[in-house]
């Protein structure tokens, strides 16, 4: 039987992505209005190349981006940047569609919910807390948790042996089937694949299930619980 349902958190929860972009297009604009004389689809491609250097959760990249612009730090330039992403950010930072609806039904139904995700803790609970979501779980595992990424198994058991639960207990939901999925089948969970997260086209998650809507959830968990 079921027991708990274990959410990645970006592109599973919230569309980070999408936030991301709008909060770098936003950054560019305002970095050009303070003087930065590149157009704004150079200085997009700019920071969009540093965080693929660096990862999408690297906090320097605007003054990197300074350094390899000017060779030092232009303070007004950078933090009109900074003031503008972090503005465009916190509007676009919004839960998709049917989130909260869907984990207060599953709360009401009696499962436990947990978050496994790659971001750092710090990121992690500040989205978490934007969305008013901080309450909702009973378990939140980020990278610090156990220093090791999906699909590697430790945050999986981490998640699990907090809320008590055998692998077989659990759903795993997310967006990436390379981590998400194949972390979660590789012990024994059940899986459920995010399609209307994926950023990578995939077309086979190898996933128990696949679902569009988050809201789908709930006919899965009738499911799977009939079955047992």
């Amino acid at each position: 039987m079921i027991r708990a349902v274990i959410f990645d958190l970006d592109n599973t929860l919230v569309d980070f992505m999408s936030l991301k972009e709008k909060a770098i297009i936003s950054a560019a604009e305002a970095m050009m209005d303070a003087g930065l004389k590149m157009t704004k689809t150079e200085i997009v491609a700019r920071i969009k190349s540093i965080y693929d250097q660096y990862g999408f959760e690297y906090q320097r990249v605007f003054d990197i981006l300074m350094e390899e612009i000017y060779g030092a730090i232009n303070h007004k330039i950078l933090a009109s940047g900074i003031v503008a992403y972090r503005q465009a950010r916190e509007a676009a930072l919004v839960a998709y569609p049917h989130v909260h609806y869907t984990l207060i039904e599953l709360i009401k139904k009696g499962y436990r919910l947990a978050v496994v995700s790659d971001a750092p803790a710090r990121e992690a609970w500040l989205r978490l807390c934007y969305l008013k979501l901080h309450h909702t779980f009973d378990a939140v595992i980020t990278h610090e948790d156990t220093y090791q990424y999906k699909p590697h198994p430790a945050p999986f058991q981490k998640a699990l042996s907090i809320l008590g639960l055998r692998p077989e207990e659990a759903i795993m939901v997310g967006d990436w089937a390379e981590r998400d999925v194949a972390g979660a089948r590789q012990l024994g969970m059940r899986t459920v694949f995010a399609r209307y997260g994926d950023v990578f086209n995939t077309r086979h998650a190898g996933a128990d299930y696949e679902i569009n809507d988050i809201i789908e959830l709930l006919d899965i968990m009738d499911k799977e619980n009939a079955l047992s």
